[in-house]
């Protein structure tokens, strides 16, 4: 068990670092010192209390990035409710669905969610709050009367303004739900993840220990906070153990993220591959594939003075202070991570799911084992479902504290996610070496089986795929016992043709001539199809395979 609550955590860094700032809106919306998260999460504490919400009960936070989102989350699981964390892409259907499965009582939105849902298509809700300025959105009247009478509640409780001697939050209920996480993954319907105040504490404790911060240390959190891999290391370890936090309100493009970098310095940045790739691909690669470039790269002592000519300059595109770069979510491109290994970078790549909380490995990026995605941290456990799991793909499968309660109302779902010994299956196929590194070659789900019985991965194919000449993104599917490769293009050039006069076409045939002569016998692509526009993702960057045949 974990020996720590992360409640504990943010305790003593509001004593350490009483004045000094939490977190804030990068866009200048909501700021707050730890004295003034405290006050917010003790207003907010009056403010249910008088509404009549008691322990247990759930409040659904459906919002965009933002420091009261942050402030929601911490006041919530302080007050022993149950976070029901929402999507806000997720359509006013979809909203509505979820609110009514999770039971929440009371619903906070952002701006967007906001405008597009009708209060009224959800009957169980007491009330409907907008998150950026904690005013009523509809309300039940005596629940409007109670929230407008908190704030003088408030004063009376606290007439000299909360102190450091009020802070005091449960710091012993590691077994009650914390956090349902209805979280969109790429096999379609969204299940509501239960996770407890141990699986938080868990990731928590690791990350503190492994990913140590210094005071002043800074993070950009830009990742959806409604996922888990953006909520837990890009906003609670970050916030709990003393580091500024400041949140990205607007989409991450590279203009506004190459801004953010410059101006939040982070000492960490946690991404998926899909924007290292982009970087890489647009500011790196254009400059070292040359016929004389690629030979310097590779020459002695000359190489030395090349790559790190390309390590300063992507330290500088991460703001120049950046001590980790931590990857995950999904396959990092071979040829990307290559220019990664080469330049010496500070980066690794980790796994894990929303259903661990997420993390299940990890390895510091000065021991990280090439194309690995780490060991698995002592949180939780793993084993590899294979008569020989070293050589042989099995199933990935996790056991520990940070393995989640279950689905929630689901237990047919639970069941099965579950094996007879109750270790969780987690769907991924790999291999683990001697040294205990974690290798991942795919989804079970999504493995083709070839001719002769041969196990393909389209995951491997799409890997080389995406390092040929104008792949900007693929899927292979099988089609009646063929492998087809979907790809959308880079056309930058001129929208038909690029270098010379070859054409977009006679470029993706000789990308898939070239590709199959790596592949095996079994497993050549037949063609290729181009698709107009990126495929669709969720709000982790993985590709919804499901949507495409």
């Amino acid at each position: 068990m974990a020996t720590k609550h992360y409640l504990s955590y943010l305790q003593e860094t509001m004593h350490s670092r009483w004045d000094k700032l939490a977190m804030k809106d990068l866009d200048g919306v909501n700021s707050y010192t730890n004295a003034e998260l405290a006050t917010a999460i003790e207003k907010l504490h009056v403010t249910w209390h008088e509404m009549g919400i008691k322990e247990g009960d759930k409040i659904a936070l459906c919002g965009r990035n933002c420091a009261n989102w942050g402030l929601l989350f911490l006041a919530v699981t302080s007050y022993k409710a149950v976070v029901v964390s929402i999507l806000p892409d997720f359509t006013a259907e979809g909203i509505y669905s979820l609110v009514d499965h999770s039971e929440a009582v009371l619903l906070y939105v952002g701006p967007n969610v906001k405008k597009k849902i009708d209060t009224t298509q959800m009957k169980g809700l007491k009330a409907t709050i907008f998150m950026d300025d904690m005013t009523i959105v509809s309300a039940e009247p005596k629940i409007q009367k109670a929230f407008e009478g908190a704030d003088e509640t408030f004063k009376k409780a606290f007439p000299n303004g909360v102190k450091l001697e009020d802070v005091n939050y449960p710091t012993d209920n590691f077994d009650d739900l914390a956090v349902i996480n209805y979280t969109s993954g790429s096999t379609g319907n969204p299940k509501g993840v239960m996770l407890t105040h141990l699986n938080l504490s868990g990731n928590v404790e690791f990350a503190s220990i492994r990913i140590p911060h210094k005071p002043g240390d800074t993070v950009l959190s830009m990742l959806p906070i409604a996922h888990m891999f953006g909520l837990m290391f890009e906003f609670l370890y970050q916030v709990c153990e003393g580091a500024e936090v400041y949140f990205l309100t607007q989409a991450p493009t590279p203009t506004v993220l190459m801004k953010a970098f410059a101006q939040v310095k982070p000492f960490m940045i946690l991404t998926v591959p899909l924007v290292i790739e982009k970087i890489i691909k647009k500011g790196v690669l254009p400059k070292i594939s040359s016929p004389m470039a690629k030979i310097m790269w590779k020459t002695p002592f000359i190489k030395n003075v090349i790559r790190g000519k390309v390590k300063e300059g992507l330290d500088k595109t991460f703001g120049g202070r950046l001590r980790y770069l931590i990857i995950g979510g999904a396959a990092l491109n071979g040829e990307v991570e290559q220019v990664l290994h080469d330049i010496k970078f500070q980066y690794c790549v980790g796994y894990g799911m929303t259903e661990c909380g997420p993390l299940i490995s990890y390895e510091d990026w000065w021991l990280y084992t090439f194309h690995s995605c780490g060991k698995e941290i002592p949180q939780c456990h793993v084993r590899i479902d294979s008569e020989n799991p070293t050589k042989k793909d099995g199933e990935i499968q996790v056991k520990g504290i940070n393995v989640m309660k279950g689905y929630y109302k689901n237990e047919e779902a639970t069941k099965a996610v579950f094996t007879k010994d109750g270790w969780m299956r987690t769907g991924d196929l790999g291999i683990m070496d001697k040294d205990g590194n974690i290798f991942i070659h795919g989804r079970s789900k999504n493995m083709i089986l070839g001719p002769s019985g041969q196990n393909i991965y389209p995951e491997e194919l799409e890997d080389k795929l995406n390092s040929m000449p104008c792949v900007v993104e693929s899927i292979v599917v099988d089609r009646d016992h063929k492998l087809v490769a979907l790809v959308y293009p880079d056309t930058s050039a001129d929208g038909k043709k690029i270098l010379g006069n070859k054409t977009i076409a006679e470029q993706m045939e000789e990308n898939r001539i070239a590709v199959n002569k790596e592949l095996p016998v079994y497993s050549p692509i037949s063609a290729i199809e181009l698709v107009a526009s990126e495929f669709e993702k969720t709000p982790k960057r993985s590709i919804k395979r499901y949507l495409y045949k």
